[in-house]
């Protein structure tokens, strides 16, 4: 360890490409493992199909994380700031390696469901921690680069764990939850590398700071963005969770076939990462409002798609806005927060993020029953992302006086 390793002037050690890819790569263990469900949703549902409620128990169980992240994000946030970021980082990570693999070896709907909620524990502390470590090593340019490397990373694994998820459920409808022992290596690469960063309380003695001077939590602006974030996740897992159903309708029913003809769209995430990258300099409420427009309007088309062609073409419009939406609503969130309140506001962020992934099966089945089918479902939820994207551009738009309050608190 050379360059990642060194050290500034005060001593402080500084986070180099050896830390940035862990942090970037963990990012994705909850989202690239929820990601890798949707071509097993049919082949779960069908494997309980003595359950009358599967159809709707199955999709519940796949978001069943989201639950748990939503109620303890905000405690693991006030553990991040009061105990430090790495131990609670390493526990996390083993702990989910075993909770997210014991589905494989569950043959019972409701212990599934049981052991996906203890997952959920672990990732609300991995979520929590992982983002409140891209704020504390990183200025903003470097947080922008380096979720902007994680937003065209990210999709590169993604598709080929989309890829041979359709092969692990052709073998076993259960064994794609082995994707999940990955949690294992990152682990070790975790205990290695990463380091607990320094607070700014030296900067603050140096600049004659004291402790009665720290700011106030700022809620309006957490507020402002947890329920940005809410929507926008909500959102964003409309098509992980239910997209094989729509293929269903579609006439195309074989997992392993799903998988193929979701693998080329799938890579358009990288389309949407660049994106992200390019709009950087345009502010976050821009790239929140084209955000919102691309995973919108991709819904609307997947709405209307009459076969498997116009199916592929409106998932390459969706996969480009859903590869903007970790890194967009991240750095909406980190552009205002202060070192001091950044776990607890990144709790936040995180537990709103994943009340999102939980409730969003639950509206989407409430909108099928409605229209009768999930095209229509789609449809709907399309729309109203698109009524949503336009009213962000202006609610978004910034104030003096935020600025102002994040740069005394940093």
């Amino acid at each position: 360890m050379s360059a990642p390793e060194s050290a500034t002037v005060s001593g402080a050690r500084q986070p180099g490409l050896i830390q940035g890819m862990i942090v970037v790569i963990a990012g994705f263990l909850p989202i690239i493992a929820i990601v890798s469900m949707f071509p097993a949703v049919p082949a779960i549902i069908a494997h309980f199909h003595d359950d009358p409620a599967a159809m709707v128990k199955v999709p519940a169980m796949v978001s069943a994380p989201g639950l748990t992240i939503a109620l303890l994000a905000l405690f693991a946030g006030w553990l991040v700031d009061r105990y430090g970021r790495r131990k609670l980082l390493l526990v996390s990570t083993l702990t989910y390696g075993f909770f997210g693999a014991a589905p494989f070896f569950l043959d019972d709907l409701n212990a599934i469901y049981a052991s996906r909620l203890l997952l959920g524990v672990s990732e609300a502390a991995i979520l929590t921690t992982l983002n409140t470590l891209i704020g504390d090593y990183w200025d903003e340019a470097g947080r922008h680069r380096w979720l902007s490397i994680q937003g065209i990373a990210g999709p590169f694994l993604g598709s080929a764990v989309i890829f041979a998820s359709g092969y692990l459920t052709a073998m076993r409808w259960n064994a794609i939850f082995l994707i999940y022992t990955v949690g294992f290596p990152i682990f070790i690469a975790m205990w290695l590398f990463l380091f607990e960063p320094q607070s700014d309380a030296n900067a603050r003695r140096m600049l004659g700071i004291g402790e009665d001077a720290r700011t106030a939590f700022p809620w309006r602006n957490v507020l402002g963005y947890a329920a940005i974030t809410l929507f926008g996740a909500s959102l964003y897992y409309v098509f992980i969770i239910n997209g094989g159903i729509v293929w269903q309708e579609l006439g195309v029913k074989d997992s392993g076939e799903i998988g193929r003809l979701s693998t080329l769209p799938s890579l358009f995430v990288i389309v949407g990462a660049v994106i992200f990258w390019l709009t950087g300099k345009l502010g976050s409420r821009f790239q929140l409002a084209l955000f919102l427009g691309l995973i919108a309007t991709g819904l609307t088309l997947i709405g209307i798609a009459h076969d498997w062609r116009w199916m592929v073409a409106a998932m390459a419009v969706q996969q480009t806005g859903a590869g903007m939406a970790v890194p967009t609503l991240i750095a909406l969130a980190q552009s205002k927060l202060p070192f001091e309140h950044r776990g607890r506001g990144m709790g936040v962020w995180t537990a709103c993020f994943f009340f999102g992934q939980f409730s969003s099966p639950l509206l989407v089945s409430l909108i099928r029953q409605a229209t009768g089918t999930m095209q229509g479902a789609f449809f709907v939820a399309g729309l109203l992302g698109l009524v949503v994207a336009a009213l962000a551009f202006f609610l978004f738009a910034p104030r003096r006086t935020d600025a102002a309050a994040l740069q005394a608190g940093a």
